[in-house]
């Protein structure tokens, strides 16, 4: 396994950048999802995780149905599944090519495992009150 340094950066970046990892939206207003008065939280945390990703140099490809429908259709892995599946279990995730996830977002844990990142994948909690599990003091 390869420990990061700043001298393994670019062979680092090399690996990554040979993943492919292609997520196919359903049918949004907007390229994030992440717009409007009624935004979906899961949307949200996709997009955090998806910013951390970029920053840590995966690239990741998004194709929204309502915006580019011919990338649904020339994509034969993704055609034959919503044949078989309906719009109702997009989004569907393809990492080189190949199924990996459907029904949900990747979170930051799955892009590192795909991407190979192999430092410490810092999930991002909801804040917590004051009084959460009863204790208030």
């Amino acid at each position: 396994m390869l420990k990061w340094t700043p001298s393994r950066l670019p062979l680092i970046k090399e690996i990554i950048m040979n993943k492919s990892i292609q997520i196919f939206d359903p049918a949004m207003c907007c390229n994030s999802g992440v717009c409007g008065v009624d935004v979906d939280q899961q949307l949200v945390s996709f997009a955090a995780d998806l910013d951390w990703a970029t920053q840590n140099g995966v690239q990741v490809e998004r194709f929204n149905l309502a915006q580019q429908p011919m990338s649904f259709a020339n994509n034969t892995l993704v055609k034959d599944f919503l044949d078989r599946s309906g719009q109702e279990a997009l989004p569907l995730t393809l990492v080189d090519g190949e199924f990996a996830l459907a029904g949900r977002y990747p979170n930051r844990a799955e892009l590192a495992r795909w991407s190979k990142i192999t430092d410490t994948v810092a999930e991002i909690k909801p804040a917590s009150g004051c009084c959460s599990g009863g204790k208030c003091g």
